[in-house]
């Protein structure tokens, strides 16, 4: 979500990547969630999140829990081992509730939201932190690429500091945004140089993402893609890590303008009310401003009409990273919402806050399989 550069290795997924994951009997979100209420890392009552293990769950044969087995022993580092396998749910009853209603009113009636850095592409890239759509680029200037990093490592610990106020953090990510964006101006910045930063990029998707949108499409079900990043290099990212579009997908970001010799002259679209979209802001309000993907990526067929159709579909589900992410449906007057959090970083120190605010929230850099299975059991055939 942060518009500069970026440990721990990431963890195998429990499918491959080439293949979607087996098909989940029962209700909606089991046996493969595994949490509940009233545990912690420390066994600490200020936390609203028990971790269990997957080989240690049980179930009635209603599909209640009927057993929790509290996960403890945490490494020197302060992280659970290989919770990457964990999801952690604070409210199974009414995760529950809300899967019944969104299946009930069908797929016609959902939308997905996403955020882009760190929730569908992954956190850990070949062992060190993934580069984000900010943080990839490297313009002709190396003067500049030392600038943004310097406001980076300032500003980037700042966007996840838990005991700084929203309304000041707000404006910290305002003032980031904006030096990030005049420093890309400033220093000349090319279309050339964005394709060439993207291929020599660590990003990458998670596993599942394909499959994800592969689903959606075929129910034609819009994906939102909200992003604090830029929307030319989202679209590049996809380009050349996906190799495909999907008629169903918009960006809704920042996106630049470049003049005749593919040199950034200007940020368009990029203001509403006044301010850029960043990790803090990004919601259905900036729906207007977003254009749809450019034609040569693919069929863009329906894009144009997306920003009215959504607003027909009323039940929401949220992919995101970041507290802040929660805000991405703001200004849509849904009716359920599901939202899905991914916790990568600082866990000991967030999984509070983030259990509590998430209906489900996987943790360590999880792959998205666990939202395809959430998905495909709302609808698992498609007329």
């Amino acid at each position: 979500s942060s518009p500069s550069l970026g440990s721990r290795p990431s963890s195998s997924p429990p499918f491959p990547p080439s293949a979607s994951p087996p098909p989940i009997s029962g209700p909606p979100f089991s046996p493969s969630v595994f949490c509940c209420r009233r545990a912690s890392l420390h066994a600490a009552p200020t936390y609203a999140a028990l971790f269990l293990f997957p080989h240690l769950f049980r179930r009635s044969g209603t599909g209640a829990v009927s057993s929790c087995v509290t996960l403890r022993g945490m490494n020197s580092h302060g992280v659970v081992p290989d919770v990457s396998k964990v999801t952690v749910v604070d409210d199974p009853a009414l995760l529950e509730e809300k899967a019944a209603a969104i299946r009930l009113a069908g797929p016609a009636k959902l939308q997905v939201i996403a955020d882009f850095d760190a929730t569908l592409t992954k956190y850990i890239v070949n062992g060190r932190r993934g580069d984000s759509s900010h943080g990839l680029l490297r313009q002709e200037n190396a003067e500049y690429d030392a600038k943004r990093l310097a406001l980076y490592q300032y500003y980037h610990p700042l966007e996840f500091s838990p005991s700084i106020p929203i309304e000041e953090k707000t404006k910290l990510m305002e003032e980031w945004w904006g030096k990030t964006h005049n420093l890309l101006i400033e220093g000349g910045l090319t279309y050339d140089s964005i394709k060439e930063s993207v291929a020599a990029s660590e990003i990458a998707f998670r596993e599942g993402v394909v499959e994800l949108f592969e689903f959606l499409e075929e129910r034609d079900i819009p994906v939102l893609i909200f992003s604090a990043g830029l929307a030319d290099i989202i679209e590049e990212v996809l380009r050349q890590k996906i190799h495909r579009s999907f008629k169903n997908v918009r960006i809704v970001s920042n996106r630049m303008e470049f003049n005749r010799d593919g040199r950034l002259i200007s940020f368009k679209g990029s203001m509403f009310a006044g301010k850029l979209i960043h990790s803090l802001n990004k919601n259905e309000h900036a729906l207007d401003m977003a254009g749809p993907l450019h034609e040569h990526l693919g069929d863009s067929n329906g894009l144009n009409n997306l920003g009215g159709s959504v607003k027909d579909r009323t039940n929401v589900l949220l992919l995101g990273d970041h507290l802040g992410d929660l805000r991405m449906s703001d200004g849509l007057d849904y009716s359920t919402r599901i939202s899905v959090g991914f916790l990568n970083d600082n866990i000991e120190n967030n999984i509070a806050g983030y259990s509590k605010a998430f209906d489900v929230l996987y943790l360590n850099d999880a792959p998205m399989w666990g939202v395809v299975n959430l998905v495909s059991q709302l609808w698992p055939t498609h007329n």
